[in-house]
């Protein structure tokens, strides 16, 4: 097995993505490779940062992950496309609990997840029981994605067959249904292209199979983005530096960015986003000990309307927004979880967290919105509501 395992890795290591074009994911045709079977034992699995059982489970060798919230990770093993196949079971059925995979994963800082969000009752159908997030910067922005998730037949007492099929900038998820796919993501959006696999999350893993290059026929270029067909979406913004605030301190209008502050061009991502953290990663990143304050960062774009009017904007935000047009602030606002004060859906950015009008003069307008960082991701979607021919917004 050891020699096998040798072989399977050094074959992980061939080139499988080329390159990023701008009409999509250039894919090479990839040499067949045997399925290989992971053993779970101490050989096989960096236990360091989380303790672990390995045992014999229901007829099978398995892993019993211990009660924590680190990773256990596959050892020397380089993953970028195929599939990926295993058992899952919760440890403790009486209460909650989330059981995850990582996939290409470079670091704690950058990886792609997947994960079950299991409940005492398995009866009752959700919509987050299953949920693909990316980590960037080291922020997993589960809060920032709320369109990647999806109900699941979890169950609790009972293997969960999970199957993954990664190929490119796609993949499709498979939960004890194998003909129906239970999450399908048309873009990883994740930095990383390759790495490593692990499991977190107070369960029980067994039957561990990776597929190198088996992709199913999913193909590797991003799938369409419904959203760009359009135009109320604002999708370019300039954006300034980040820049601290106390917490519990709102900005104002003396806070206001001033002739010498500096811009740099930000473009929206699917749906609409504005990813901070892409730009910035998260509050975890402030580095240099600051204390008791939040980040922030200043938008500006402009709207053009050929007449005075009031229009309608919808805002998505995460976390904290102040909204000012021509100068004036017109809004001020928390989407902040778990507190109360958190906007639907639960908290998570969303294009429906929030709507307002706002004043327009003839010719444009600058809209300028002040952004700060309280928790995991950052970012804002910006949409017009009514978009008649009277309302132009700022595209390229």
């Amino acid at each position: 097995m050891k020699n096998k395992l040798s072989a399977f890795i050094k074959q992980l290591l061939l080139p499988g993505l080329l390159f990023f074009a701008i009409t999509g994911f250039a894919q090479v045709k990839q040499p067949k490779i045997k399925p290989i079977a992971i053993p779970f034992d101490a050989a096989h699995w960096d236990t360091t940062l989380q303790k672990v059982e390995f045992l014999s489970y229901k007829g099978t060798k398995a892993m019993k992950v211990l009660p924590g919230n680190k990773l256990v990770v596959l050892k020397d093993i380089n993953f970028t496309n195929g599939t990926i196949e295993f058992d899952t079971q919760p440890v403790d059925v009486t209460k909650s609990s989330f059981l995850s995979v990582y996939f290409r994963r470079q670091s704690n800082d950058e990886s792609e997840l997947v994960y079950l969000r299991t409940a005492k009752d398995e009866s009752l159908q959700r919509n987050d029981a299953i949920q693909y997030a990316p980590i960037i910067r080291g922020v997993n922005l589960w809060d920032m994605m709320n369109h990647y998730q999806g109900p699941a037949a979890i169950k609790n007492e009972e293997w969960n067959h999970f199957k993954l099929v990664i190929s490119g900038m796609q993949m499709r998820v498979y939960l004890n249904n194998m003909e129906k796919p239970t999450l399908e993501i048309p873009r990883l959006e994740a930095n990383a292209t390759a790495g490593g696999i692990a499991f977190d999350g107070q369960a029980y893993f067994a039957n561990l199979i990776i597929k190198p290059n088996e992709t199913e026929g999913l193909s590797p270029a991003q799938g369409t983005d419904l959203s760009n067909h359009d135009v109320g979406y604002i999708r370019r913004w300039e954006v300034s530096a980040a820049q601290f605030l106390e917490k519990g301190r709102e900005l104002i209008r003396e806070d206001l960015p001033t002739d010498t502050t500096k811009w740099q061009p930000v473009w929206a991502e699917r749906h609409g986003l504005i990813n901070l953290t892409r730009v910035y990663g998260g509050i975890e990143n402030r580095g240099g000990g600051v204390q008791n304050k939040n980040r922030y960062v200043w938008l500006k774009t402009k709207i053009r309307s050929t007449k005075d009017q009031w229009a309608k904007i919808q805002l998505g935000f995460s976390d904290e927004v102040s909204v000012f047009i021509n100068g004036g602030l017109i809004y001020t606002d928390k989407n902040q979880y778990p507190q109360p004060i958190r906007k639907y859906p639960d908290g998570r950015l969303d294009v429906a967290n929030s709507s307002f009008e706002i004043p327009l003069k003839t010719g444009d307008n600058e809209l300028v919105i002040g952004v700060s960082n309280y928790f995991y991701g950052w970012g804002i979607v910006a949409r017009m509501v009514k978009m008649d021919g009277s309302i132009a917004v700022l595209q390229e």
